[in-house]
């Protein structure tokens, strides 16, 4: 879909002592738009959908979605119509997120937070069989397998941990399936009350791998962020010039420093984090917020 080119490893000096090493996979790095592990996460969809000759994709997300506009932009570059269903009534005022979506062609249509959670029923008032349905956040099979590719960019094998964020479970299956034998791997969960995150990773994942979640590092739920989180995402910046977002990279960088802290890992640990990417939700933000 995009060249691999830009990806690279990151070591961070502020964390981590002597014996421990922690590095970022930048995936971040990969595009502007289709970032991170969206382009991952959605490519082997697409290039169903377009086997099936397919000619309209259709997905589901928030107003702050970074996979909506992902995969709006996606299609655009690849000829789809897309269709995005969009929790939540329609506001005067798009999002950024929604209009930049809308700007790459994807055609929105809103739905109340309760009708929702029956994306079946939703999918099939626009299904037809030239349609292709992607869940939200690319949650499923093949996004799990797409995401499982992340760690065949690099070599990893030296690591003894790869965390990552998680808020379907989509990446964390696809990390926990890709993992080496000796490496442990931590979800970050950001979603508050979401305690089926494990059985739905689970339910996508390739090998009976084990994987840990830890529920702790929300900071109030979704896309919430409290003062004290955009404070660690500035100073993250003055430290190691490393963006982060306020969903998911934030909280993840946040949570493995937290570890660090309470020596959660054991002595000569190598811990790759992996940054998913996905800025665009930072625009939710007043100007002057972020030093980056």
């Amino acid at each position: 879909m995009f060249p691999l080119n830009n990806i690279f490893i990151q070591n961070l000096q502020s964390f981590g002592n002597d014996v421990t090493i922690v590095d970022v996979l930048r995936l971040d790095a990969i595009h502007k738009i289709v970032s991170g592990n969206k382009w991952f996460k959605l490519k082997y969809y697409l290039q169903e959908a377009i086997n099936n000759n397919c000619t309209t994709i259709i997905t589901f997300g928030g107003a702050y979605s970074n996979h909506i506009i992902a995969t709006a932009f996606a299609c655009e570059n690849l000829n789809l119509r897309c269709i995005g269903i969009i929790r939540g009534e329609e506001s005067t005022t798009l999002s950024h997120t929604l209009q930049q979506a809308k700007d790459y062609g994807m055609e929105l249509q809103f739905v109340s937070r309760e009708a929702f959670k029956n994306k079946s029923e939703i999918a099939s008032k626009y299904s037809n069989d030239k349609a292709f349905v992607i869940e939200e956040g690319g949650y499923g099979e093949l996004g799990a397998k797409g995401a499982a590719d992340i760690l065949k960019v690099t070599d990893i094998s030296s690591y003894t941990h790869i965390i990552c964020a998680c808020g379907t479970g989509t990446m964390l299956a696809g990390i926990a399936d890709a993992a080496l034998p000796h490496q442990q791997v931590i979800g970050i969960n950001v979603l508050k009350g979401y305690e089926n995150i494990n059985e739905d990773a689970r339910q996508i994942m390739q090998s009976k791998k084990e994987f840990i979640v830890l529920n702790k590092y929300h900071f109030g739920g979704y896309a919430k962020h409290p003062q004290q989180l955009i404070n660690w995402m500035n100073n993250l910046w003055r430290k190691e010039n490393l963006p982060t977002d306020i969903v998911y990279t934030s909280k993840l960088l946040f949570a493995v420093n937290d570890l660090l802290s309470s020596e959660y890992f054991l002595p000569n640990s190598k811990i790759l984090i992996i940054h998913s990417g996905g800025l665009q939700g930072n625009l939710s933000l007043p100007k002057g917020t972020l030093l980056f």
